[in-house]
């Protein structure tokens, strides 16, 4: 506690004799050190500012240019064409009063060396956009490369060779282009043919066509204007307007969840696993904090935005009236952590140095071993966090903004991440393994509904037979982002920190340490977070979770067919959708934009007249190699849409862009507005592994992970995450809503669903199948 041991390290009283200093020295070296670290950090982030500042040359260059102008000028030959003599004519008079002429050349001769060598900067990092600005790659068939490609990955190699810190490429990156309205418009009907009959399809195609050629020039002229000025044409409205000021509660709505590896949990021992995985999250802040995480790139050499890594740590989502705020902190040596209804404030570093995974153990052993009682109101206080905004905002307002309140709540919200103890076991193990899986899903995905604070950027769960998981806003970041953070979590926990023989944490422990610090609060009645608590409630009691691991087989016998795994799987759910409700939807799959500076998402609408025509076929019985060439198609159309969403040309972010051009300017589209208020009724996510380098499926094949999920965005419609494992396992997370009859269990339809040719793999509520002759996993509804 820096507190304490600042109030103690310098005391003073006053006697007869004079004035008695009293002095610490033990703290003060402590407040010593923590201030050496700091400045460590900032000098740290000083340099690599520089770094990546000249990125792809090095600081180094500068000598180098500097060392070929003067021996050139040695040489009696003038590389500066004049420019030299001009800089020497301009030079202030002090400095020819102070300086011989030789100084005086010798100076210019810096001056013309640097702003050479920051042009030469500026060019490379031109010729670096403009390579980056290439897609034409992703759209080439696999092992056949053009020779365009192959020259523009030799230059790439070339200008990237040097050792890049995480965000080196970031002034480098393109900025998302505005596609054509005419293009997105066409691309749009060509969505939702398949989802409109010939009467909606003919007035819907009026409707585009009277805003392309009317109202959508206008709003576009506008969207090219923020595009020329903005780092990101999309980014800043899609945080704010589909996250931010959304009022609904963020449990289940927004915020997604990821799990554990499923056949392994490392330790039984709840306070061990806890001090690794505070240790390992701590490790990857450091990484990110000194820019030493190698930066996300495809095929080696492209990269991805890493913008997204900046708020990671130490942010917090504050409500408001209208909009919620996300704040965020430079530094934070502490960590907040809940259990069994109390909160308390952990510090991580004493004397400038981050505790031992052991010392971290025994922290959190003191807290599990604290028998004192909640106060009043602060068990379910997380509650706020869960319920509606507009509530939270005026209790906080009203209660949480001065005094031992507002104290508190800066501890939970400046802390570096949020880490609840649960008080119940999870996971696979037991006599319903399956049931297991769905309640462990659950309680990641909305615990108790005042168990987690749901407004931290992530939120660390450490159950009590050891198993861990994790809850994460979504304003800040998308899923790709944690997931490379949560990899990098579990594979440090369990291969590189490791647990003794009895399955404690390794390290050293110093017993003198302050034990964890009790927040205290002063919570009136009116501020207990009943009615917030019974509106999550409401909401976690009417969402079903379904996680099943399919593994019948997986991409490796999938790439066999040469067929994209994800293209498989998204043509698998059309199929499914079509047993379950006897017709198709609005398809939701995300897509990353991150080839583009401050890239976040696209939306890639996996129901195509291709997938439709597969689906239609094999439902009728047509014959095996008409199916195939129709899956093949299918394949390929998914294939090309995802690039399309890859490299700028998606549909989904264009329109909604220009819907917000035109709410500024006052006017309506009803082609937008009818465009914007379709629900998607199957929202499909795939998690990927970005890190198998770090787990050794091969010699540890157990350490396989689950990944994650979210709940359902349409209340009559479903979630599904699904994460690609290795070459032999897919494992799927499903989610709808009780309160909707149609997504509900009904056992008595299931043969009416199922067609003959289809084997049964599991006997849940979801099932993975697979359809004979084509080997697809397909999701069925009972």
């Amino acid at each position: 506690m820096a507190e304490a041991h600042q109030a103690v390290a310098f005391q003073f009283t006053i006697t007869p004799e004079g004035i008695d200093l009293q002095l610490s020295y033990q703290a003060l070296n402590q407040i010593y050190l923590s201030g050496v670290r700091s400045w460590k950090k900032r000098f740290s982030r000083l340099r690599n500012s520089v770094i990546k500042g000249v990125y792809p040359a090095s600081p180094s260059s500068w000598l180098f240019v500097v060392i070929a102008i003067l021996a050139t000028m040695y040489m009696r030959s003038d590389p500066s064409m004049g420019l030299i003599k001009m800089i020497q004519q301009h030079l202030p008079l002090s400095l020819h009063v102070s300086l011989s002429t030789q100084g005086q050349t010798m100076l210019s001769a810096l001056v013309f060396s640097t702003l050479l060598w920051l042009s030469l900067i500026l060019a490379l990092r031109f010729c670096l956009k403009l390579l980056l600005s290439y897609h034409q790659w992703m759209f080439e068939q696999h092992g056949r490369v053009s020779n365009t490609t192959k020259v523009w990955v030799t230059l790439l190699r070339l200008l990237s060779s040097r050792k890049p810190l995480l965000y080196s490429y970031q002034t480098s990156l393109p900025h998302l282009p505005v596609p054509p309205i005419k293009d997105t418009v066409s691309r749009y009907l060509k969505s939702a043919r398949p989802l409109l009959t010939d009467p909606e399809f003919k007035r819907m195609t009026e409707l585009a066509d009277r805003f392309e050629s009317n109202l959508g020039n206008r709003l576009q002229r506008y969207l090219k204007l923020k595009a020329l000025w903005a780092t990101n044409y999309v980014s800043d409205w899609w945080e704010e307007y589909i996250y931010l000021r959304g009022r609904g509660p963020i449990m289940v709505n927004s915020n997604y969840y990821g799990m554990d590896f499923l056949y392994v949990t490392p330790t039984p021992i709840q306070a061990a696993r806890a001090g690794n995985t505070i240790t390992a999250l701590l490790l990857y802040r450091r990484k990110v904090n000194r820019e030493e995480l190698k930066p996300v790139r495809l095929r080696t050499v492209i990269p991805l935005c890493a913008a997204q890594c900046e708020r990671m740590f130490n942010t917090t989502r504050t409500p408001g009236v209208e909009t919620d705020v996300l704040q965020h902190w430079q530094d934070s040596e502490f960590v907040a952590v809940y259990h069994k209804g109390r909160f308390f404030r952990l510090w991580v570093y004493t004397a400038g140095r981050l505790l031992s995974p052991r010392e971290i153990e025994h922290q959190i052993q003191r807290i599990l071993d604290d028998l004192s009682p909640p106060q009043p109101g602060e068990e379910k206080l997380g509650a706020l966090t869960a319920g509606e905004r507009v509530p939270w905002f005026h209790t906080r307002e009203q209660h949480f903004s001065s005094g031992i309140n507002k104290r508190s709540l800066d501890s939970i919200e400046r802390a570096a991440f949020f880490v609840t103890l649960d008080d119940e076991e999870q996971g696979m193990s037991g006599e319903d393994p399956a049931g297991n899986l769905d309640r462990y899903a659950k309680s990641l995905l909305h615990g108790k509904c005042y168990d987690r604070w749901f407004d931290k950027s992530f939120s660390i769960v450490i159950y009590k037979n050891g198993k861990s998981g994790l809850n994460a806003e979504h304003s800040w970041a998308d899923a790709p982002t944690v997931a490379h953070l949560w990899e990098y979590t579990l594979a440090t926990d369990a291969f590189q920190l490791g647990y003794t023989e009895d399955g404690h944490c390794k390290g050293d422990v110093d017993r003198s340490l302050p034990s964890p610090q009790r927040l205290a609060w002063d919570i009136p009645s009116e501020a207990q977070a009943c009615s917030s608590l019974a509106v999550a409630q409401a909401l976690a009691d009417d969402v079903d979770c379904h996680v099943f691991p399919f593994r019948e087989f997986g991409k490796g016998r999938i790439k066999k067919l040469r067929v994209s795994p994800d293209a498989f799987i998204q043509i698998g759910l059309q199929l499914a959708y079509f047993r379950d409700r006897g017709g198709f939807c609005l398809t939701y799959e995300a897509s990353m934009t991150r080839l583009f500076r401050e890239g976040r998402t696209e939306t890639v609408r996996s129901c195509s007249n291709e997938s439709c025509a597969f689906v239609r076929a094999l439902e009728s019985g047509e014959a095996e190699d008409q199916c195939r060439r129709l899956f093949k198609l299918a394949s390929e159309r998914h294939q090309n849409l995802y690039r399309l969403a890859m490299t700028g040309d998606g549909i989904d972010r264009h329109l909604f862009c220009l819907y917000v051009v035109s709410k500024y300017l006052g006017v309506e589209s009803p082609f937008l507005k009818e465009v914007l208020s379709e629900p998607w009724r199957l929202s499909t996510s795939q998690t990927p592994v970005q890190q198998m380098e770090l787990f050794d499926l091969k010699n540890h094949p157990d350490f396989i992970s689950l990944g994650g999920g979210f709940g359902p965005v349409a209340d009559d419609g479903y979630g599904v995450s699904y994460i690609i494992v290795g070459e032999d396992m897919i494992n799927f997370h499903v989610s709808s809503k009780h309160s909707c009859g149609e997504t509900v269990i009904k056992p008595n339809n299931l043969k009416k669903k199922l067609s003959a040719d289809t084997l049964f793999i599991f006997e849940t509520k979801f099932h993975i199948c697979v359809s004979n002759g084509l080997t697809s996993p397909v999701l069925v509804r009972l």
